[in-house]
């Protein structure tokens, strides 16, 4: 066939319905003229055919007028074209009506707003006391509520205080001697209170700790001889000025509540459980340390439950599994009753993309003990304030998770996998819930045969489709691959082109100062960078179209090329994750999956050959993983957007979400926003999302684009009143000054700028960092030492002290000709901070501290973190320092010491007091007294 006749065929083929019916229409006509002559007369025939009479029939509308011969010829088509009711509510022209795209819109959002959020937020009925006889082996709600408001009443326990050391041991103590009392015919119970010194490395930190405290109880069967025991961990310790109801009073209380049950149950557990309620997490994971490197029973637990908190409330999340012990996971999915799990939270917590850490860590680096880590997340705007209270922590979250807690223990204390733990470590896994209704899990090596299974089969399918277009539409299948190329670059222009300006918008909301306009009203993301990111994914292959609209093949096919083309896109990506060990690369073959489904329906219909009829079958399959991933978005949207409250000044919160936004807009809405092209007017209707966008800049604008509000969602600092020294080689005072030091948690510091009293005069501490070790300021933790240059001081007075950090050198002496040792003995509060910086060539060769740090070779600075809990005695240590030339006649070494006052409101001055009251009623401010001081020897 010629290159014309197939362009031809190729115009036949795709006439437009209303085309046919006026063609039709005018071969009728032309027939009738034709074959017909006038019924009232005859006409003269020019040459042989004089003599023959031809009827002529005068053409007319009526049907019953018609020849009976020409009227049963064309009737098919008539039938074949005429519309339906369907058709002529929503087509005109092969194209939606226009109208309908609020509809369009409204149809997903309806879904996102009814079916996934409830999803993602739905808790259990909570049980009362009152439900307890009727339900004996039940987790009681009301029972773990009441356990938390009696830890919380005592206020803030931080490691040192009172309230920890002596209120919380005598709290917990008497609630398990009480289970104790009512223990049932099946268990025993021990109890050891643990005292417990140690050090070990936190990041580049040494950690170092001094008597702090665990409340260790074990739930034994009787008479048994197992060896293996389940370790179940929370921590009862909390920040300075926060009660510390979400974080982990919580699950403290529910802890003590699955104590309960287990305790007074019938039934006998196969192997014992151990429950550590651990004294020292905030400082960073010091108690969990103590317990699994010195604790008589830590050798014996072979699996782990680790419950932690970054909010308060909701469902708790399991986001750390294993590692390598993929039988927790099926533990998990038999025993669990509202499941709440996900692959891609792991892989975010491990690479650090959430500013925290658990004690999960501390077992598994410390203990090699593999298990499962579950955290609340919910409400995190509370985690770490003083608004972290019980009175707001949600009933029916204790439910959801008791539930889960107590058939978990049951589940592996009774399984045989935990008898011999090693022999089932059998590599990664891939896990996620699905609405909260059941878990989907398999190992690492299955998921990479289903990926690599469903992006072939996804890739296979979309080009037979292509083949089939090109079969239909008459063109030559290497044509119409060029057509499938020039869409591929279209589509990924676009994306470039989304992924662009939505960063954009990221950039030029924090260059005029209005970063985190969505912290509180979080939909204003859906308006800012969702609707940006979706009309830039849209226009580019609009203005394709529309610069290409004499192409032969119709928008319908032109627009499943266009979803082909994306499929094909994250099939290799998908393949391309797989090999790069992504787990989480699961989302894309999900997408791929349910796309390929609908593809298949359409072929197999022969659908796909419509105009508009294969959208049916397409939005029907996308609905089960629209509704998943707007679920899981959803969840990790309310997870992530309170920690932006906390990821520092360093950070611009509006471009992480604007990324955020593109992952999630390119997973949800990747094969919707394709069908916006089918619709009357796209352009305009694509157009009408930037204007989604610009009206929510305006918003942003507005008061209620204001991040903070009092109480709910608040503004963080932590302000000490600090006093610091600096001594010289002869030990003289060289410098000396008391004031603020500042340390801003987000990007808006400047919001505070006009309220704050003397606020106008603080000082960017950078040039200090030149000068200074540490930037001479009181580092309180690891964190703090990150991100020193961004902190602030305002000049005050002194502030009041205690007793301030003291060194002693009770020993010095030379051990050979290029070395010296020094010992000495630090005194003071129960925080402070040891900063060693080698002088004039000297090299730190030994010393008595954790010897990681030497044998890694960090570099100077060296941070020790020291805290004590129960026994403030002096911390003895010493240093050998190596100077090649031996000359130990210059300064050595120079030595910084901070000391914090965490606990101690009562030496908090008046001055001080009127400055925090200075802040707007929408700042949390963390302070204390501190002091730093350095030596020079």
């Amino acid at each position: 066939m010629s290159s014309d006749a197939e362009e031809k065929e190729a115009q036949i083929q795709f006439i437009p319905v209303q085309s046919v019916k006026r063609v039709a229409a005018k071969r009728k006509v032309a027939s009738y003229l034709d074959s017909a002559a006038p019924i009232s007369g005859t006409m003269s025939v020019s040459g042989s055919d004089k003599s023959v009479r031809r009827r002529v029939i005068t053409p007319t509308s009526d049907p019953h007028n018609t020849d009976p011969l020409l009227r049963q010829r064309n009737s098919h088509l008539y039938e074949q074209n005429k519309p339906n009711g369907c058709e002529r509510a929503f087509v005109e022209y092969n194209k939606i009506k226009w109208f309908w795209a609020p509809a369009f819109f409204g149809f997903w959002l309806l879904l996102y707003v009814a079916i996934s959020i409830p999803a993602c937020h739905h808790l259990p009925r909570p049980l009362t006391i009152k439900d307890e006889a009727k339900y004996p082996d039940r987790f009681i709600a009301e029972r773990a509520e009441n356990n938390l408001r009696q830890l919380v009443a005592l206020g803030p326990r931080v490691v040192g205080s009172k309230e920890n050391e002596m209120g919380a041991v005598k709290v917990l103590s008497g609630s398990v001697q009480k289970i104790r009392s009512g223990l049932g015919s099946a268990n025993d119970i021990e109890v050891d209170v643990q005292v417990a010194s140690g050090s070990y490395v936190h990041w580049s930190m040494i950690n170092m700790y001094q008597s702090i405290q665990n409340i260790v109880v074990k739930v034994s069967p009787k008479n048994t001889n197992s060896t293996t025991y389940l370790l179940v961990n929370s921590h009862y310790d909390s920040v300075p000025g926060g009660p510390g109801a979400g974080d982990d009073g919580s699950m403290v209380a529910t802890m003590m509540e699955t104590l309960r049950v287990l305790a007074q149950s019938k039934t006998a557990l196969k192997h014992p459980v151990v429950f550590l309620f651990n004294g020292a997490e905030e400082n960073p994971l010091q108690a969990s340390h103590a317990f699994i490197t010195q604790h008589k029973w830590a050798k014996n637990c072979k699996a782990l439950i680790n419950l932690d908190s970054a909010g308060n409330g909701g469902r708790e999340i399991l986001f750390q599994s294993g590692p390598n012990h993929p039988w927790l996971m099926k533990s998990y999915r038999r025993a669990i009753k509202h499941p709440y799990a996900s692959t891609m939270a792991e892989e975010m917590f491990q690479n650090n993309f959430i500013p925290s850490d658990t004690d999960f860590r501390i077992f598994r680096d410390h203990g090699s003990v593999p298990g499962l880590d579950m955290a609340y997340q919910y409400n995190g705007y509370v985690y770490h304030t003083r608004f972290d209270r019980a009175e707001i922590f949600p009933r029916g979250s204790f439910q959801n998770t008791g539930d889960n807690l107590l058939a978990l223990v049951r589940e592996i204390a009774n399984s045989q996998e935990l008898e011999d733990t090693s022999k089932y470590s059998e590599g990664h896994t891939v896990y996620f819930d699905v609405m909260g209704w059941f878990l989907v899990f398999y190992t690492e090596t299955e998921g990479i045969i289903l990926n690599v299974i469903v992006s072939l089969v996804a890739i296979g399918t979309c080009l037979y489709a292509i083949k089939l277009m090109a079969f239909n539409s008459g063109l030559k299948l290497e044509k119409l691959f060029k057509r499938v190329l020039h869409t591929f670059v279209v589509q990924l222009f676009g994306l470039m082109f989304a992924v662009a300006i939505t960063l954009f918008l990221g950039w030029f909301m924090d260059l005029v100062h209005l970063p985190m306009s969505w912290f509180t009203h979080s939909w204003l993301i859906l308006g800012l960078y969702f609707s940006t990111f979706l009309f830039g994914l849209a226009i580019v292959p609009a203005m394709y179209f529309h610069y290409t609209k004499e192409d032969k093949l119709p928008i319908g096919q032109r627009v499943q090329l266009l979803l082909h083309c994306h499929c094909l896109f994250l099939a290799f990506s998908t393949l391309v994750l797989t090999i790069c060990g992504v787990r989480s690369v699961f989302v894309l073959m999900l997408s791929c999956l349910f796309y390929t489904m609908a593809l298949i329906i359409n072929l197999a219909t022969k659908l796909h050959s419509k105009d508009v009829a294969w959208v049916i079958p397409h939005m029907v399959c996308f609905v089960p993983p629209f509704v998943f991933f707007a679920y899981f978005s959803h969840g990790f949207f309310v997870t992530f957007i309170p920690m932006f409250g906390r990821f520092g000044e360093n950070v611009n919160p509006d471009l992480v979400v604007a990324v955020f936004s593109i992952a999630v807009g390119l997973l949800t809405c990747g094969f919707i926003v394709p069908v916006l092209h089918l619709f009357r007017k796209s352009k305009t209707i694509i157009c009408a999302l930037l204007a989604i966008t610009l009206v929510c800049v305006i918003i942003a604008i507005t008061p209620l684009g204001f991040p903070y509000r009092p109480e709910t969602s608040v503004q963080r600092f932590s302000v000490l009143h600090a006093k610091r020294t600096f001594h010289d080689a002869d030990n003289k005072i060289r410098r000396q000054e008391s004031g603020y030091f500042i340390m801003p948690q987000d990007r808006r510091t400047y919001a505070v700028k006009h309220d704050v009293i003397n606020m106008t005069l603080a000082q960017k501490i950078g040039d200090d960092c030149q000068k200074e070790m540490m930037c001479g300021l009181p580092l309180y933790n690891q964190r703090w030492h990150k991100t020193r240059q961004n902190t602030l001081w305002i000049p005050a007075s002194e502030p009041l002290l205690g007793t301030v950090p003291a060194i002693k050198v009770t020993s010095k002496k030379q051990v050979s000709p290029n070395r010296i040792r020094y010992e000495l003995q630090l005194s003071g509060p129960d925080h402070m901070a040891l900063f060693i910086q080698p002088l004039n060539g000297a090299v730190m060769k030994d010393w008595s501290f954790h010897q990681a740090p030497l044998r890694l070779n960090f570099q100077p600075p060296y941070f020790i973190y020291f805290s004590w809990g129960v026994n403030g005695d002096p911390l003895k240590f010493w240093l050998e320092l190596e100077k090649t030339n031996g000359d130990f006649k210059t300064p050595i070494f120079e030595l910084g010491v901070g000391g914090h006052w965490t606990h101690h409101k009562e030496m908090l001055t008046p001055d001080f007091t009127k400055f925090l009251n200075s802040f707007p009623k929408y700042v949390d401010a963390t302070p204390w007294p501190a002091s730093y001081e350095t030596w020079i020897y």
